[in-house]
């Protein structure tokens, strides 16, 4: 930074973005859904308190499992901690279970939409299908 000030325990969104593996725009994005808040400083720009990274470590932990920002909700009350090792809640817990059941139900179709053509492929290059590389 050259020459610029900045608040002890304020971090800008790109500073944010860099300490979180993320973008300006998935945080802009979090920021629409409620997960985290952001203050103005003078000059316009969206600062964040250092906590913050913790909690978007936790929300992006979250959806690389699987769930969604939605799902995330749930775990708004303890995003501000280890969500990975701390106990699940039993309505956490619901809401990972009725996502892996909706993830089984995309697999299990997408599985018999493979098969149906791999099967069609078949009948119709007398067997002679190859990968395509």
């Amino acid at each position: 930074m050259i020459g610029v000030a900045r608040e002890v325990g304020r971090v800008r969104i790109g500073e944010l973005a860099r300490a979180t593996g993320t973008t300006a725009r998935a945080l802009r994005h979090y920021e629409q859904a409620g997960m985290i808040s952001s203050e103005r400083a003078s000059n316009g720009y969206r600062v964040y308190d250092e906590r913050a990274v913790v909690r978007v470590r936790n929300i992006r932990y979250l959806l690389a499992a699987g769930l969604t920002l939605d799902d995330v909700r749930v775990f708004l009350p303890c995003l501000d901690g280890d969500v990975a090792t701390a106990p699940p809640s039993d309505k956490g817990l619901r809401v990972a279970l009725n996502r892996l059941a909706v993830l089984d139900e995309r697999i299990a179709a997408q599985t018999e939409a493979r098969d149906r053509l791999e099967a069609a492929l078949r009948e119709k290059t007398g067997d002679r299908i190859r990968p395509v590389a």
